[in-house]
């Protein structure tokens, strides 16, 4: 009964730190972004969370991450009435306008004009330290009409592809 004891005990110990070691992979890939509601004038607000190798990085990430969101991946998570679906639905677009995208989603790009912290209350973000680096939770406003009208003007999304998106929801466009 004893040799048992001493064996379980070994193989918990063992399998410690490769636990840890898979917390600390994750950590760089996971991100959360809830829908918190939508402004009359269309923009949206998101919780969102990002993660950086310092303070700086990870609030910069989180705006990132939002915008990113908002144009290729759509919100999943989050109140009713929030718009969903991705501004861009075209297949491999994220490859085929890669040198758009780039430029657009450098640090200090572009993306940064379709980001407001007007929603952000003092004290709301919530930071902490890890292994890996930061991690910063924020709250922030998405302005997805002035994106939109960007990415029509820069001819990402067209027309074409935004009357498909309406007649796949049953929309009649008079």
């Amino acid at each position: 009964m004893r040799t048992w004891i001493s064996i379980l005990f070994m193989l918990v110990i063992a399998l410690i730190p490769s636990a840890t070691n898979i917390k600390a992979q994750t950590a760089v890939n996971r991100t959360s972004i809830k829908c918190m509601g939508v402004e009359l004038d269309g923009s949206q607000t998101l919780r969102v969370i990002g993660y950086g190798k310092n303070r700086a990085d990870a609030k910069e990430q989180t705006m990132k991450n939002a915008v990113w969101t908002v144009v290729f991946d759509g919100i999943r998570e989050g109140v009713a009435g929030c718009n969903m679906r991705p501004l861009v639905t075209e297949a491999n677009a994220r490859e085929r306008y890669e040198d758009y995208f780039n430029t657009f989603f450098a640090d200090g790009g572009d993306y940064k004009k379709y980001v407001s912290l007007r929603d952000t209350k003092k004290g709301s973000a919530a930071r902490a330290k890890d292994k890996v680096g930061y991690s910063y939770e924020m709250t922030i406003r998405i302005l997805r009409p002035q994106l939109k009208t960007r990415l029509k003007a820069d001819n990402i999304i067209s027309n074409e592809e935004i009357k498909y998106a309406i007649k796949q929801l049953g929309i009649s466009a008079k």
